[in-house]
């Protein structure tokens, strides 16, 4: 079979999402001689994606819709455009798009679908009342999207394909274990040389403004830090997210600023420049898939606390190549970061136990390979029955 006759889909829930986390699959796809065709809700990252040589197209998809008419809508609208497109893959990433992506699939009979899902998402953490009432249907759905022998579930961690084998989201012979979107290891490097400590001790929390991503509990912690008159100073790049139920307000984060807590720097372009300035990197989160802030980070050879919880203790082992904390504790968090201001012999060790793990492990080359083996997978087994 040759590649250059198969089509695949990638579809994902923001062209953000795309052009930062699975541009280098689509550019390895195309490389490889597949057809690829990237979609998402419209935005600002769709033109840098075109600009790269890559087709994308914009979906009428609200993220944060429950409308059923207009969910009805969406799901006719994807089965449309699949049969049009006649791929031979569809491939979603984060559960909305991993569902719909899939459901729709069926519906257009596309030969073979992957629902990937990078952590469990607001639904499945959030104590909420929403999310409590939407967990049955949505559980309802995602049988209906992962069954069948031509289908994939990509989990990011043992945690997740634990919880889905146990609720039966998918049949465990269908999951398969890749880590995370990976990281490109040659640009997110060790600093070349390294002087004498910087003053103040630079601590940074990279992340989409979340509070599930333990963005109040780093406050808190920067707080107490702060009160011990500790030469440290809490950086916090990212941006709030107002498509998530669990975004943190602007007016927040711009008080904490203001107040002198922490330091907010926005949105945050070049990542490697700004891990070059920094000596330690947290995340003190609720839950993830894989955290790629925390791999690059690692890759920059930068010291790391976490919390121990699924997805973070799959990058971080305590006191191997970075600290655990207990989730929601600031206390914990301030005092690990105060002991590896304390020690930089201890934080430089660390460190580069990072960037050995994430060189040996996380680099994207291996994660793209691990990918691509499921597309041969499915698409070898299904490919001549494509839309007969």
């Amino acid at each position: 079979m040759s590649a250059a006759a198969v089509k695949i889909v990638l579809f994902a829930n923001t062209d953000w999402y795309l052009y930062n986390f699975r541009r280098a699959l689509a550019l390895a796809l195309r490389e490889a001689g597949y057809e690829v065709v990237l979609l998402s809700p419209a935005g600002p990252y769709g033109a840098r994606l075109e600009a790269e040589g890559l087709r994308w197209q914009p979906v009428p998809m609200s993220r944060r819709s429950l409308n059923p008419l207009r969910e009805a809508r969406l799901l006719l609208h994807l089965a449309a455009l699949f049969r049009r497109e006649r791929p031979a893959l569809v491939h979603g990433f984060t559960i909305k798009c991993a569902v719909y992506g899939a459901l729709a699939a069926r519906m257009a009979r596309v030969p073979a679908r992957i629902s990937a899902v990078a952590g469990m998402g607001y639904v499945f953490t959030s104590t909420d009342l929403k999310a409590r009432l939407l967990r049955p249907p949505l559980r309802g759905l995602m049988r209906a999207a992962f069954d069948g022998a031509n289908a994939r579930v990509i989990l990011q961690n043992p945690d997740d394909a634990k919880l889905f084998r146990e609720a039966r989201l998918a049949d465990a012979r269908r999951i398969v274990l890749i880590p995370g979107s990976g990281v490109d290891c040659t640009r997110f490097v060790p600093e070349p040389m390294r002087g004498p400590p910087r003053a103040p001790f630079r601590v940074l929390l990279a992340a989409r403004l979340l509070w599930d991503k333990g963005v109040a509990e780093y406050a808190a912690a920067a707080r107490l830090l702060h009160a011990q008159g500790r030469a440290i100073e809490c950086l916090l790049a990212g941006e709030p997210d107002p498509g998530n139920p669990a975004a943190v307000p602007e007016a927040t984060v711009r008080e904490w600023d203001a107040s002198g807590v922490l330091r907010w720097l926005g949105h945050v372009e070049d990542m490697p420049a700004l891990l070059a300035t920094v000596d330690l990197v947290v995340l003190p989160s609720y839950r993830e898939g894989l955290p790629k802030g925390l791999i690059e980070a690692a890759a920059c050879a930068k010291p790391l606390i976490t919390t121990d919880v699924p997805g973070c203790r799959d990058v971080v082992e305590h006191e191997v190549d970075g600290l655990r904390v207990p989730p929601r504790d600031a206390a914990a968090l301030a005092g690990a970061i105060a002991r590896l201001h304390d020690d930089p012999d201890l934080a430089t060790r660390l460190g580069r136990a990072a960037r050995i793990k994430a060189s040996s492990t996380f680099d994207e080359r291996i994660v793209i390979e691990r990918t691509l083996a499921v597309y041969r997978e499915l698409i070898g087994s299904t490919h001549r029955n494509v839309y007969r």
